[in-house]
């Protein structure tokens, strides 16, 4: 079943739902401009964009008429006249529009009336077909290669720019995207959990932390690891095995029925043994797919069950200012019989 089809299923009483969020456009139908649409009821839909796409529109998308504005006529236009051809009264759409772009829809579409749908999207995104976890793990392999292949610049008086910018030209020589930018900290600014690189040059004794990823065909990789730049000490080592003692614990709880409340919690209690919990002040991790900070979260606050079909990242964390930081993160894919650990690099102590 593919994701139109699973959407469409899915609408129960909601009638037109107009999808217009960009990686959920993309997600539905594997459009990959940066504008369009779907209008879409149980048994009819139409997919919209404007004339810079028109090529591409019709190269991409399958299962769905095209329809194409250009200067003059307006989205709206399009919008309004198929909800005349449709005999709408009612369109639902997405709550994360704008109220500029609500009020805009209200006076320009006449007849109908605009409700927010109930998060439709959210639960069919967050379990992922296995074509999606397909396309993920090449995604992480290719994350992987990126980081054996950043590896070897780890060493006394490179600077954080020059390995930032050799991930990326990995990434771009591969034919991929970045998926974020990529974070390069040694030394003390290890201890900044979202850290960009600078021009500081790496030293003996410092840990560096390296989280980069990217996209490919659509999906996305995110990978953390941590490494020391000469002898480890004592403190070294006591901090980073902590960490992996608890992110090791942390894949291997993503079962299904669990909750990404209790998941969270179990890291910061294991983190706890070594006085170390209050350096880890954020959540333990979040899905993967269509994007990198994808829905769900393993969290605090988090309302998620774990299911099958679902990917979450795990990258437990401690951050000691002026000492450094350890980040430590795998990709996890969640079956009926538990977690598949889907990234591979190796993950102990390594000292260069």
């Amino acid at each position: 079943m593919t994701n139109l089809e699973r959407l469409r299923a899915s609408l129960n009483g909601t009638g037109a739902f107009l999808v217009n969020d960009t990686t959920n456009v993309q997600w539905l139908t594997g459009f990959t401009g940066t504008f369009g649409a779907v209008l879409l009821t149980p048994d009819s839909g139409v997919f919209v964009t404007d004339s810079r796409y028109a090529i591409q529109a019709e190269e991409q998308i399958k299962g769905l008429d095209v329809r194409i504005f250009g200067v003059p006529r307006r989205f709206t236009d399009v919008i309004n006249e198929e909800a005349t051809r449709l005999g709408l009264a009612q369109i639902a759409f997405e709550k994360s529009i704008p109220y500029s772009t609500w009020q805009d829809w209200t006076t320009q579409v006449g007849g109908v009336e605009w409700v927010p749908a109930d998060d439709i999207l959210r639960p069919l995104r967050m379990v992922k077909t296995s074509d999606e976890v397909g396309k993920i793990r090449e995604a992480i392999k290719l994350a992987e290669a990126c980081l054996g292949h950043s590896v070897r610049m780890l060493q006394p008086g490179v600077t954080e720019f020059d390995i930032g910018l050799d991930i990326e030209f990995f990434f771009r020589r591969n034919g991929a995207g970045i998926g974020f930018p990529p974070i390069v900290a040694s030394g003390p600014n290890s201890a900044r959990p979202h850290a960009r690189p600078t021009d500081r040059a790496l030293e003996k004794g410092d840990f560096v932390t390296i989280d980069l990823g990217c996209v490919l065909d659509g999906y996305c990789s995110d990978i953390t690891r941590t490494f020391v730049i000469g002898p480890a000490s004592d403190r070294h080592r006591e901090v980073y095995e902590q960490v992996l003692k608890a992110e090791v614990a942390c894949c291997a709880a993503l079962i299904p029925g669990a909750t990404g409340v209790a998941v969270d919690q179990l890291a910061r209690d294991i983190l706890n043994e070594k006085d170390l919990a209050k350096y880890f002040g954020h959540s333990l991790g979040h899905g993967l797919g269509r994007a990198v900070h994808d829905l769900g979260s393993l969290g605090a606050r988090s309302t998620d069950i774990i299911e099958p079909g679902q990917v979450w990242t795990v990258e437990p964390g401690v951050y000691i200012e002026s000492f450094g930081g350890v980040r430590i993160e795998d990709d996890v894919h969640v079956t009926p019989e538990g977690p598949e650990i889907l990234s591979s690099y190796p993950k102990g102590l390594t000292e260069l």
